[in-house]
């Protein structure tokens, strides 16, 4: 920083209680009053420099004591004492940081050259276009002094000068900047790169008062010179500097009046920020999209910023990382869990636009491409959330169901959230555990994650119950060349099937033989549509049900004999669903089905289970024996009611 010295006698002001005089042996005849200081001075030194003084001295003799008030002199007591030691000829020295007010205090105090040639006016301008405009962190400090004093610094056109010399040190080539510069970026070391940054320029210009430095980014804009991405690195390196983090906000120590302000303050830089930033895609990072926003949230800014944030925001989702979406909640309820709402809110938007912009994203690589993104970034975020004990099921529901189907090819990240999601919250309800799962399309796993889910005891029984037909499915369609038997022939047309309870219940009706088999006739034919559709698939699931549950759960004792009110329901002919509600209405008043285990009453998703009863299976030293016994008890017990 250049300086220039004016004056070379001794400083010989001194201060008294609240007065400041100079050793002299003359006594004083001129008091000037500013503020809470009062200057006892000497006429003969000021009057010859100051049109002002003279003026309010005219009519005054040379021996007579004057009193002046100057309360209204920019810079106050500090920039006057600099034009006062400049009229004693006492040494002074002007720089970058007091050349503003002690400028505009002497214009004030009338120091032209008209009143006296070489006076301290014309020396100030001198040195201001010789050496302070020539130097760009002399610029930068100058205009920044100019914050202070607003409108006298207008009139003599500081601001604008130093704005132009600002930015014309700005344009200048890389190559030929030979200025001194701040330049603080993690990993750069001046002595290891000889060639200047493209944006060197960015932090001296972060010193400035957020007014100038619009002032000047505005001004860098209308050249047309630099590129988006670098006016976007000015903006981000401001904010950086001037805004502080959501964790400091949240815990500022200071009196609710001096948070207010300080709230209001950071509000103006965050708008003025926003509303400077280039309408190029790709001119900010979405990270520092995503970050002013959280902040812009905390600090309650306008519904225009607000909304601006997330439209830009959601320009460029696909390119985000999930550390760009980790930013706390800023409610006071919930301390600790993510702010989901944010990431809801974009991901929202991003549709929007999405489904506006991509008419044909099937066919358009690139937007099914950023979608496809946008659902992976969502699902590895959803893994980060499901990590925190706070976290709703609501909220992480909300989130993963508002990705269409489209942005997801398969769901084995999703799986992954959920999976954790189980473990991190181990008391979750039934209802919500269904609600999380329900989520989950147990096609779109690959193998390997579908092979994991089905031993996964955390997932609800339904779950695994999907899974495993999914698997078979996928199973026979491999091997359907060796002409395998459907699992709906081997429960239903079987030559070798044992007579099932449902046949001997009605052989013990009284029924003959041909009675029999035109009543099973008329029923066959009664459910004949009710089946065709479902029939495979139920049959597919308690298949691999009864061989899941003999294989992985050890089937306490059941009841040996089936209860009256369930045989009822299991065995009577009519079609009255009388009979159907009364028998319900009775089991929920047995308590022999306590006997049975929790997980029956989530079996293929039932509300009421209907058969919690059981027979004595019976047990062999087969496997395939047990794994038919129980097939056939399941389908017989369960299944025949529910295509009903």
């Amino acid at each position: 920083m250049k300086f220039m010295k004016l004056g070379t006698k001794a400083d010989t002001f001194y201060t008294e209680q609240a007065t400041r005089t100079l050793i002299s042996e003359i006594a004083a005849d001129l008091v000037i009053q500013i503020n809470d200081i009062t200057y006892l001075l000497h006429k003969f030194p000021l009057l010859p420099k100051c049109g002002l003084i003279q003026r309010l001295c005219y009519e005054t003799s040379d021996s007579e004591s004057v009193s002046l008030e100057l309360h209204d002199i920019p810079g106050g007591e500090d920039a006057f004492e600099l034009c006062a030691k400049f009229c004693y000829g006492i040494a002074i020295n002007i720089s970058a940081l007091n050349f503003v007010p002690a400028l505009c205090a002497a214009k004030f105090l009338s120091m032209n050259d008209s009143i006296e040639k070489g006076n301290f006016v014309g020396k100030l301008e001198a040195f201001f276009n010789s050496c302070i405009l020539e130097g760009w962190k002399d610029s930068i400090a100058t205009l920044q002094t100019t914050a202070t004093l607003p409108e006298w610094s207008e009139n003599p056109g500081i601001v604008r000068k130093c704005i132009d010399s600002i930015i014309e040190k700005i344009l200048t080539p890389p190559p030929q900047v030979k200025w001194s510069y701040t330049y603080t970026r993690p990993g750069y070391t001046k002595n290891q790169h000889h060639s200047v940054p493209k944006d060197w320029w960015t932090e001296d210009v972060s010193d400035l008062d957020i007014d100038l430095f619009r002032c000047t980014i505005m001004a860098i804009r209308s050249t047309y010179v630099l590129p988006p991405q670098l006016i976007g690195e000015a903006l981000h390196v401001y904010a950086c500097r001037w805004l502080p983090g959501i964790t400091k906000l949240k815990s500022s120590g200071s009196s609710a009046s001096q948070r207010e302000e300080s709230k209001e303050k950071n509000r103006k830089i965050l708008e003025t920020i926003v509303s400077m930033i280039p309408a190029d895609r790709g001119s900010v990072s979405v990270g520092f999209l995503f970050r002013l926003l959280s902040i812009s949230i905390h600090l309650g800014v306008s519904s225009v910023t607000k909304t601006e944030l997330i439209r830009r925001a959601s320009l460029q989702f696909e390119e985000a990382t999930v550390n760009d979406l980790l930013y706390p909640s800023t409610t006071t309820s919930d301390q600790n869990y993510y702010d989901t709402e944010l990431v809801l809110a974009v991901l929202e938007t991003f549709l929007k636009l999405w489904k506006i912009m991509s008419p044909g994203a099937v066919d358009n690589s690139y937007f099914l491409r950023s979608i496809r993104n946008v659902g992976k970034l969502v699902d590895s975020y959803l893994q980060v959330v499901a990590r925190d004990d706070n976290m709703q099921v609501s909220k992480f529901v909300s989130l993963a169901e508002t990705v269409p189907s489209i942005a997801r090819e398969e769901h084995d990240d999703l799986y992954q959230a959920i999976n954790i999601f189980l473990k991190v919250h181990p008391d979750l309800s039934k209802a919500d555990k269904k609600r999380l799962c329900g989520i989950l399309d147990c096609q779109r796993l690959s193998p390997e994650v579908r092979a994991h889910a089905v031993k996964n005891e955390l997932l609800p029984l339904r779950t695994v119950v999907q899974l495993l037909y999914f698997e078979q499915d996928k199973g026979s369609k491999a091997t359907s060349s060796h002409k395998l038997p459907k699992p709906h022939e081997i429960l239903l047309g079987a030559k070798h099937r044992p007579a099932t309870r449902d046949t001997q219940s009605k052989q013990s009706l009284g029924l003959s033989k041909e009675e029999f088999n035109g009543e099973e006739t008329r029923e066959k034919d009664h459910r004949k549509t009710k089946r065709s559709d479902g029939i495979e698939f139920l049959a597919t699931c308690l298949t691999n049900l009864a061989i899941y549950l003999l294989d992985l759960i050890a089937i306490p004792t059941r009841p040996t004999t089936i209860p009256t009110h369930c045989r009822e329901i299991l065995h009577d002919k009519s079609t009255d669903e009388s009979i159907y509600v009364t028998g319900l209405s009775k089991r929920k008043e047995t308590q022999e089905i306590a006997d049975f285990p929790d997980w029956w009453s989530s079996l293929l998703d039932l509300s009421e289970p209907c058969c919690l009863w059981k027979t004595e299976i019976g047990s062999t030293d087969s496997l395939e024996e047990n794994n038919k016994l129980a097939t056939n008890y399941l389908w017989n017990s369960f299944g025949m009611e529910l295509l009903d």
